[in-house]
């Protein structure tokens, strides 16, 4: 999984195959598909791992933080954290949303959920803060997060995100008084 999802990130989802896979993993093509059940499951299953590792680098970012208010901020934080190392590709979510064009592909599947998961977190960090409705400003921050992210990975820069926190600060601060 490690291989594949090393492979997937760096290369691209359609540019990597199973071949290329079980080769460099040291393990055969059949082993892959008895536990993935071929490419779909395998990436699918790639992205599943990202998403849970993202989720427990999120929520330690987040739980670190005491001021409610500041934990929405600590979000951007985090992404910027991880826009800094050298291997950065962009969202290895919104990737394969890209190069899967179908909507009901498990890989789009986990994606989509993962988004949504993000957007749930904003959500519950909101509503913990005291802001009328916390799902409604949780939309806009993922939405300043996803451009910034985007813009991020096109650049080779973090700076779009520092320029996101800001914005998301003036939002915030808009909406306490």
């Amino acid at each position: 999984m490690e291989t594949a999802s090393d492979l997937f990130y760096r290369e691209g989802i359609g540019a990597v195959g199973v071949d290329t896979v079980s080769e460099r993993a040291g393990v055969s093509k059949r082993t892959l598909y008895n536990r993935f059940g071929g490419k779909d499951g395998l990436v699918a299953e790639y992205l599943r791992r990202r998403d849970e590792g993202w989720k427990a680098y999120l929520r330690g970012a987040t739980e670190a933080v005491v001021e409610p208010k500041e934990k929405l901020l600590a979000v951007f934080e985090a992404y910027e954290e991880w826009l800094v190392g050298e291997d950065f590709r962009g969202c290895a979510f919104a990737n394969a949303a890209a190069e899967i064009p179908d909507p009901d592909h498990p890989a789009r599947v986990v994606a989509r959920r993962h988004k949504e998961g993000v957007e749930e977190h904003l959500a519950a960090l909101a509503e913990d803060a005291g802001f009328d409705e916390p799902g409604a400003l949780a939309e806009r921050l993922l939405i300043l997060l996803e451009g910034a992210t985007a813009t991020a990975a096109m650049r080779r820069s973090a700076e779009p995100l520092g320029v996101a926190r800001s914005v998301a600060q003036e939002l915030l601060d808009a909406r306490s008084r």
